[in-house]
């Protein structure tokens, strides 16, 4: 029997499907699912300008109302500004240098207000778009949970809808203290251990107002596991499945993203269910390791991601725990 040969077409096609890629996708591509959500890995997204070191990136990333992606490092650009292309625009906080660790931004009065806490300084401050300080909050002395201000290492914070504000000891005492939309000390809830409602390490916070009432995320690190709480610190849900070291959380429309510092980003839908994971890395010796060199990155997966954010879009925004600094976009696709 005659078999006749494929043609040149046919061939490349089969070639790239033993790749696992489309006919209209390059090699170079990667294209990462999770549930009905598809991404498109974009390469070497961000810009660093000439003359520019990134420096470790141990922080968070977040969207600003104009759109701008701002993010975290360690360096004397403590807080960086890009456009969603990648291009750096510009960058604050060289007081800030070495411990700038959690970050949220709001808009009051069309205002836009970027509230940080700092390891270092044992303090949240919030700055105005140009970078300009505005205020700070000191340690929680009122609390009655610390002897001194170096117990106090905060890693997160979080805005509710009507200002008030949730500030995460993630690297201290494992404590959330809540203040007023003037800075007042409220209370205080969660502290160390593994039972419902206590922590370790509540490394993140995630504001969520999906439901009726708005609920607060706490990414309970080493716990490995999610909780969620009211605005009067009552725990209302935990959640453990599907999850390694949840380091930060963000939410667009229905769906939650959890950096997971384990080597992978986390989709969950709004009851919590799993959706799927995201460039989550094959081996265990890359992941929650800060000192990963670039030769051995790979597009497609991550080392280990500590700060996350949803863009507009739908897009998100991936900031990896490593000393040379690492920020990805994934490009939503549908």
């Amino acid at each position: 029997m005659h078999l006749s040969r494929p043609p040149r077409t046919s061939l490349v096609l089969l070639c790239l499907a033993g790749l696992g890629l489309a006919a209209n996708q390059s090699k170079d591509d990667v294209i990462l699912k999770a549930g009905p959500l598809t991404f498109r890995w974009v390469p070497d997204w961000l810009q660093v300008p000439d003359g520019k070191t990134l420096g470790n990136t141990h922080g968070c990333v977040a969207e600003a109302p104009n759109g701008e992606i701002l993010f975290n490092t360690d360096a004397e650009h403590a807080v960086v500004r890009v456009d969603t292309n990648g291009r750096w625009i510009s960058d604050f906080g060289k007081e800030l240098k070495g411990g700038l660790h959690g970050m949220a931004i709001t808009e009051v009065k069309d205002q836009t207000r970027i509230t940080v806490s700092h390891l270092g300084r044992h303090e949240v401050l919030q700055f105005n778009a140009k970078g300009e300080e505005l205020w700070t909050i000191g340690w929680p002395q009122e609390s009655g949970k610390y002897e001194s201000k170096n117990q106090f290492r905060p890693t997160a914070v979080a805005i509710a809808p009507d200002g008030s504000i949730f500030v995460a000891d993630g690297y201290g005492l494992s404590w959330v203290h809540k203040y007023d939309a003037e800075r007042n000390y409220l209370f205080s809830f969660g502290g160390p251990g593994t039972e419902r409602g206590k922590m370790r390490t509540p490394h993140g916070l995630a504001m969520d107002t999906r439901g009726k009432e708005p609920s607060l995320i706490v990414c309970d690190r080493e716990n490995s596991r999610l909780q969620t709480f009211d605005m009067d610190g009552k725990c209302t849900g935990v959640y453990k499945e599907n999850l390694r070291r949840p380091c930060s959380a963000s939410i667009w429309g229905e769906y939650l993203a959890v950096a997971d510092l384990a080597g992978r980003v986390t989709i969950l839908n709004q009851k919590f269910e799993l959706l799927g994971h995201l460039g989550d890395n094959p081996d265990p010796k890359k992941r929650a390791v800060n000192g990963v060199p670039l030769e051995q990155w790979k597009n497609g997966e991550f080392l280990s991601p500590h700060g996350i954010s949803w863009g507009s879009d739908g897009s998100l925004y991936v900031q990896d725990w490593n000393r040379l600094g690492r920020v990805t976009k994934l490009k939503r696709l549908n």
